[in-house]
């Protein structure tokens, strides 16, 4: 193993909390659970501000990595970067190996308006592979950085264009609609009006909105009377995952 690999675990251990740790199992079906070591997300990124430049290094190219922390810390380091470029390559390095909800929300990388258009020609190639946490990654690009004009009604069509049947990418769908009516009710509400969205996505949607504080009451009473007939049996699914 890799010095520097060897030395960052060696720290990790050292901040293991077990009790954190079987609450972070629970909410992480997808990971092994003895890849979890149960270090909590301020210490990671204090760990982070303080990997040496060999270090840093190594945390990114030493792929797979062994525990659900270390792909934590890879992200924080992503996210530090300030070249654009250097970190969609980055990016593109880890995300296949992206296993869960957690890794893949905590990725986001310091965009500056004008790295904005560069950013927006790698969303499609996201939403378009085949791995779930590629596709939810392209949905929350979406969502944290195009929400805005003059992006919004580009944003909220490339989203519904993505077709899928699974629950995370379904939920960020479902999340990013949400946060687009609280930023912009009168472009995002024809989504919903016109049965644009899957309809388990649809009613979901509607649903994290109504539970908003930046969404109106008499907004919030509006968007019930949208909701719509989902089948059962995924309806049933879905819920199982929550």
């Amino acid at each position: 193993m890799d010095k520097n690999i060897a030395a960052i675990e060696k720290k990790l251990q050292a901040l293991a909390d077990e009790d954190y740790a079987v609450f972070l199992r629970g909410l992480l079906p997808t990971v092994a659970p003895e890849s979890v070591i149960g270090v909590r997300m301020p210490e990671l990124r204090q760990l982070g501000k303080e990997l040496t430049a060999d270090e840093a290094r190594a945390i990114l190219s030493y792929l797979p990595h062994r525990y659900h922390e270390e792909y934590l810390l890879h992200g924080i380091v992503i996210n530090g970067m300030r070249d654009i470029e250097q970190a969609l390559a980055a990016l593109d390095e880890l995300l296949p190996y992206v296993s869960n909800w957690a890794v893949c929300d905590l990725l986001r990388p310091r965009v500056r308006k004008a790295d904005l258009p560069r950013l927006w020609e790698k969303v499609p190639e996201w939403l378009e592979s085949p791995l779930t946490y590629t596709k939810r990654f392209g949905l929350s690009a979406l969502m944290n950085f195009f929400l805005t004009p003059p992006w919004t009604e580009q944003a909220l069509a490339l989203a519904a264009t993505v077709s899928t049947d699974e629950y995370y990418v379904e939920m960020m769908a479902a999340w990013l609609y949400a946060t687009a009516l609280a930023k912009d009710w009168d472009q995002t509400l024809p989504y919903l009006q016109q049965g644009r969205l899957a309809p388990w996505t649809h009613n979901k949607a509607i649903q994290k909105a109504r539970e908003s504080r930046r969404i109106t009451p008499e907004q919030k009473d509006y968007l019930q009377t949208l909701k719509v007939e989902c089948p059962k049996e995924k309806q049933i699914k879905r819920e199982a995952n929550e």
